[in-house]
């Protein structure tokens, strides 16, 4: 938002088939959005160029025409680099520059500094193959497209790495016009929506800042409250509950949707911190670890059993049905939440979804034309900014067309930053970088895959640590191997892959499994200003285990206390009918 005015992606997923050039940087979409990648495929059948820059030897790098294997933890030094040859080697449009940003002086006095030869060390890539990269992607024809995922963003420096990402896009020119720009893709289905309906501490829905008087004034006179009952003041984030739990600011938290205890960096960290709530609420539709320690659980409708409303990455609104009727106590999320508000004193009477989205339309300018009847389950869709309720008129696949930003000025803002080095640099104690990824094989954080028997039997716990071979031998470790990897945070077992698609050094670990837990081991350090943890470099050691048939033992043994624990949390309570109900005046009084 700080570059461009609007953090999302200024493309759409299908429109990348029809780009010049996909540059991949920090993002596996062939284990994290299959969809995605199976797009910058079709792209590449058309002609497109399609260039990665991993540390790791991925997927999608056995069909690119240029592969940039960078070091883990440089990412601002390697793009400074590659924008430096846009500038150096005449790349950059000159005219575009002038007429559509800002500050491009100020951007040039850093990334003056940031040769390929001079940071060679810190990215690992030879000079020669950023030059060809810069040219490959500058002169892009029809249009090029940045994509970026996780690798990015849950990095030290993961909001200057945007800011980055993003000048480089203005200054070549490559932004503005159709099917090129950003591809920021989310973590995981529905958090654009998420996002997009304001479920972050600073927004209200639509994007509109809470320190705005204007913005809340309109919220409070829609919702019917006093604006002094809206704060101007931004929420907390999660990343800060445990401080604030510490210091004494936070004594209640309702977890809806989230396994913190699972994705969430030093696991023992989370685990203290949710032990020491005065009171602690879980909605969700499994029993997970984190619902293991709620006080009061809210069982919620599942995807097949309600409607709604979601949002693609590329900001594609979607209504969908209910496929089956919910089960047991099971109640739609918003019905969870309407009942609550109204005995808590203030009353929802909302009858539908429809409803409540008609209301979100009608406070975000942005999302105003994006009515049921376009976003029909049977192909139906809204992309915003969708301005217009013309029923033709199904909104923006591309945006900022013709340099017009959606800054105050219209005009973008080039922000350029020096390289700093990740938190917990690698020593003789724990000498490997530990990098979480994704797998393709489950979906988040396993919540509901890890559920399903079919895919158990495809791969099931303690899940993988992929390694480098002579990292492997130099530890005495064979593929298929039970390990132990241990940090300064924890140990696990997983199971060793040994490949030499992975770089020395390095070993990758997803959170998803729930023996062989990464976050068990990551720490929580995070970007100052995002909030965003650290996942993706933290110091570690991998040992081989001489006795593997005690190892295989161990981990079926804890892999089945674990199980059975989920169970019996899951079982009916004991308790006498009725003595759990909202209605009961000292229970909301609690709650409140």
């Amino acid at each position: 938002m700080d570059t461009v005015g609007s953090g999302c992606m200024s493309c759409s997923i299908p429109g990348m088939e029809d780009a010049g050039c996909i540059f991949l940087f920090g993002y596996n979409p062939a284990d994290s959005h299959p969809i995605v990648a199976r797009r910058i495929v079709r792209a590449k059948e058309k002609g497109c160029k399609i260039i990665v820059a991993d540390p790791r030897h991925i997927e999608t790098a056995r069909i690119a025409d240029l592969y940039l294997p960078i070091k883990n933890g440089c990412n601002v030094a390697f793009l400074n680099a590659f924008a430096n040859c846009l500038v150096n080697d005449g790349l950059y449009d000159k005219e575009f520059v002038a007429e559509h940003t800002n500050g491009f002086d100020e951007w040039w006095e850093t990334i003056k500094n940031y040769t390929p030869e001079s940071v060679q060390d810190i990215t690992g890539v030879e000079p020669a193959l950023i030059h060809q990269a810069a040219e490959m992607y500058a002169t892009a024809k029809p249009s090029a497209i940045i994509g970026w995922g996780m690798g990015v963003c849950q990095q030290k420096q993961n909001l200057k790495t945007v800011h980055t990402i993003a000048s480089i896009a203005c200054v070549a020119g490559q932004i503005g016009k159709p099917n090129s720009g950003l591809a920021p893709v989310r973590g995981q289905n529905n958090v654009q929506g998420s996002c997009d309906m304001g479920m972050l501490p600073n927004l209200y829905p639509g994007y509109q800042k809470v320190t705005d008087p204007a913005v809340r004034a309109k919220f409070a006179k829609a919702w019917g409250v006093p604006e002094e009952k809206l704060p101007l003041e931004e929420g907390y984030k999660l990343t800060d509950l445990g401080h604030l739990v510490d210091e004494g600011k936070v004594h209640c938290f309702y977890n809806y949707g989230e396994d913190p205890v699972q994705t969430e960096p030093d696991s023992a960290g989370m685990r203290k911190t949710l032990s020491e709530l005065d009171l602690f609420i879980c909605q969700d539709i499994f029993m997970t670890q984190t619902t293991m320690l709620a006080d009061v659980i809210l069982p919620a409708t599942s995807w097949g059993e309600h409607e709604g409303v979601f949002t693609a990455s590329d900001r594609s609104f979607q209504h969908f049905d209910a496929a089956v009727p919910p089960k047991g106590e099971c109640r739609h999320d918003w019905e969870i939440f309407a009942d609550l508000s109204t005995r808590m004193g203030y009353p929802m009477h909302y009858d539908n979804t429809e409803q409540i989205w008609n209301e979100c339309i009608s406070l975000c300018p942005n999302f105003v034309g994006a009515t049921y009847e376009k976003m029909a389950p049977e192909g139906g869709y809204a992309q915003w900014p969708v301005k217009s309720t013309d029923v033709n008129d199904h909104g923006t696949p591309d945006m900022f067309a013709g340099g017009k930003f959606t800054t105050k000025d219209g005009r973008a803002n080039l922000m350029a930053h020096d390289w700093e080095a990740p938190s917990e640099l690698p020593d003789d104690e724990y000498p490997l970088i530990l990098c979480t990824v994704r797998e393709v094989g489950h979906y988040s954080c396993r919540s509901m895959t890890g559920n399903c028997k079919t895919l158990a039997l495809l791969a099931d716990e303690p899940g993988f640590v992929r390694m480098n071979p002579a990292d492997a031998q130099a530890r005495g470790i064979k593929n298929g191997d039970i390990v132990s990897i241990h940090s300064r945070r924890g140990q696990v077992y997983s199971r060793a892959d040994v490949s030499d698609r992975i770089n020395k050094g390095t070993v990758y670990m997803t959170y998803q499994w729930w023996i062989g837990k990464c976050n068990e081991l990551t720490m929580h350090k995070v970007d100052p200003v995002s909030h965003t943890p650290e996942d993706k470099f933290s110091a570690c050691q991998v040992d081989a285990i001489a006795d593997q048939v005690w190892a295989e033992g161990e981990v079926e043994r804890q892999y089945t206390e674990l199980k059975q624990a989920l169970v019996d949390a899951a079982a009916p309570q004991d308790v006498e009918p009725g003595a759990a109900k909202f209605d009961d005046e000292a229970h909301v009084n609690q709650i409140v």
